[in-house]
């Protein structure tokens, strides 16, 4: 069999580069190992960065937010000793107030990962092209010239078979055979601390009363863990640490889940034990993100701590990266040098990010240390927690180690705050300011109404469900200055005040890529005051100023959304193509 591209991994990764791929005009198949995907929730966190993409490339982000948990059982991040225990602290849980939507469309929303696989499978059987092979598994590849030829085992009557294509894209997680076959070693630390996921089924609604939250940590040491309320009527995960020695992984039985399970809620109530599942805390990045034609993406390409809500995320912006660079190699206006691009931007992201959820484990696990819970016998462990947290002279000490977390649970910079290009660590994951240079993220601003129609055409944005807005204010936040960006083209932004320079300069533009290498390349021009209009304000005005469009100033932005390049007035079409091929590799 032949296919433009192989995608080994059905997984959110690989699904999602399907259906970008679909989208972008080229053809993949997608083989996955297992006849079924695994049912228990992992990541429970879509960030605005994801969704932002999820509504470049139509998936609707409004029915999206119909999925999952609503915005007020998940605002909140609780401390205590048990769910009917004594309340220790809380946190906001992520940036869920109505004043991030100045800075991204979509806020952050919480999504059971079996839940989000399944919408994005479902677009792909409505887009009619992409094939999803279950229970075929990748065995080997080698390249021959531009091709790759991989051999795959049916897993049902063990057959062997090859498929030839010009790419392999492997989405085949954490332990990915793909990585192995080529021999890619990972950096990072391979393990840190045990820990047990047990997916049950209770109706927790009651016994949390008003106390509602996505996350709740567990202080008492018999569970020192945290429960994800994906519904508190009824789907929910216990994420626990737990001693090996004491309690080796082949003793655990749905007898001892009930018991932890039980201690985690501080009585007994009715809850189904659905599965448990042991695995170790990690943070890895593959030290090459390709070889040949060939690349890793998701958690093939990197896999970290779930201390932060990252790992997800960082998998669907690699694949949104990755896309539009297939695309443009396979549409014959991109070269090879895209590959190693791929690797530059992406890899310092995930570096970043394994930085910060490991960071994140460890000052949870120091404020368990501060609470006295890590005493090796139990008995003490849990005086030391009650004594702490109800004495005067260490109670400031305790609210001080919950405090700390902050920065655990806003992420707002390390979602939409990512260049590429920089190649520092950033001093806070929370901190974000909309940044107007090369490599980062056009930044968002809300428009008056939708773009023109030879831009993009989408679906307003509905934020009925942040119910403090007036009505008035949500009618200002349906479009937003993303939505100027088609996934298929670059787009020049200038202002209509200097459409006589530009629109000139963009024809030239036009007719030389035509000559050109890049002869199949797409792109739009976006021009304020003709084919946009921001809704006024302090925004608006930041957001123009920032782009320096009222100086004559224009904007190339890729398709992934990010700046390209930022030219002042006077500048000559010699350096936008030369930018641009230059991008492409051709």
């Amino acid at each position: 069999m032949d296919i433009p591209i192989l995608i080994v991994g059905g997984g959110p990764t690989g699904l999602l580069l399907a259906h970008m791929l679909t989208k972008l005009g080229v053809k993949s198949l997608i083989i996955e190992r297992y006849p079924t995907r695994l049912a228990a929730p992992k990541a429970h966190a879509l960030s605005p960065r994801s969704l932002e993409l999820c509504r470049q490339f139509d998936l609707d982000v409004n029915e999206i937010r119909n999925i999952g948990t609503n915005r007020d059982d998940a605002y909140w991040v609780n401390f205590v000793t048990s769910l009917t225990g004594q309340y220790v602290g809380s946190l906001p849980y992520e940036r869920m107030d109505a004043e991030v939507l100045e800075q991204t469309p979509t806020m952050i929303h919480n999504i059971p990962q079996p839940r989000f696989e399944e919408f994005v499978a479902s677009c792909l059987v409505q887009d009619g092209v992409v094939e999803v092979w279950k229970n075929h598994s990748f065995v080997s590849c080698k390249q021959i010239d531009d091709r790759v030829v991989t051999v795959v085992e049916n897993r049902g009557n063990k057959s062997l078979y090859n498929i030839c294509s010009r790419h392999v894209v492997a989405c085949d997680g954490a332990k990915s055979r793909v990585r192995q076959t080529l021999g890619i070693e990972c950096e990072g630390e391979s393990s840190y601390e045990t820990m047990m996921t047990i997916h049950f089924n209770a109706n927790l609604r009651e016994v949390v009363g008003n106390q509602v939250g996505m996350l709740h940590w567990i202080m008492d040491p018999e569970v020192s863990g945290f429960i994800i309320g994906y519904d508190l009527d009824g789907n929910q995960v216990l994420i626990c640490n737990f001693d090996s020695k004491k309690h080796p992984v082949e003793s655990w039985d749905a007898v001892h889940c009930r018991s932890v399970l039980t201690a985690a809620i501080g009585k007994s109530i009715p809850f189904d034990v659905l599965s448990w599942r042991p695995w170790v805390l990690s943070r890895k990045v593959a030290e090459s993100y390709y070889k040949g034609n060939v690349f890793l993406a998701g958690d093939a390409a990197h896999s970290f701590p779930p201390t932060g809500g990252l790992g997800l995320n960082s998998g669907l912006a690699d694949v949104h990266n990755l896309a539009y660079k297939l695309a443009a190699i396979h549409q014959g206006h991109g070269g090879t040098s895209l590959h190693e691009a791929y690797q530059n931007e992406r890899r310092h992201v995930a570096l970043v990010n394994s930085q910060q959820s490991v960071k994140n484990g460890k000052q949870i696990f120091g404020l368990l240390k501060t609470l006295g819970t890590t005493d090796t016998n139990l008995a003490t462990a849990k005086e030391n927690l009650y004594r702490r947290i109800t004495d005067p002279t260490t109670r400031s000490e305790v609210l001080k180690g919950v405090e700390h977390q902050r920065e655990h649970f806003d992420n707002l910079g390390l979602h939409i705050g990512y260049v590429y290009g920089d190649t520092e660590i950033p001093a806070s994951a929370s901190l974000y300011t909309a940044s107007y240079r090369a490599g980062a993220r056009l930044p968002h601003a809300w428009l008056s109404k939708p773009p023109s129609s030879h831009l993009t055409s989408l679906p307003a944005i509905s934020n009925t469900y942040v119910r403090e807005l007036s009505g008035a204010a949500l009618s200002e936040k349906q479009y937003s200055t993303l939505d100027l960006l088609s996934f298929d083209s670059f787009t020049l932004i200038f202002s209509s005040t200097f459409a006589a320079h530009w629109s000139a300069l963009f024809s030239e533009l036009r007719l030389r890529l035509a000559k050109s290498n890049a002869r199949t390349l797409k792109i739009n021009t976006a021009i304020l005051g003709q084919d946009f209009n921001l809704i006024p304000g302090a925004r608006a005005n930041e957001w123009v100023m920032g782009m320096q469009l009222e100086h004559g100033a224009a904007v190339l932005v890729r398709p992934d959304q990010h700046i390209l390049n930022c030219y002042g007035a006077g500048t000559k079409v010699d350096e936008v193509l030369e930018g641009l091929l230059g991008h492409l590799g051709v």
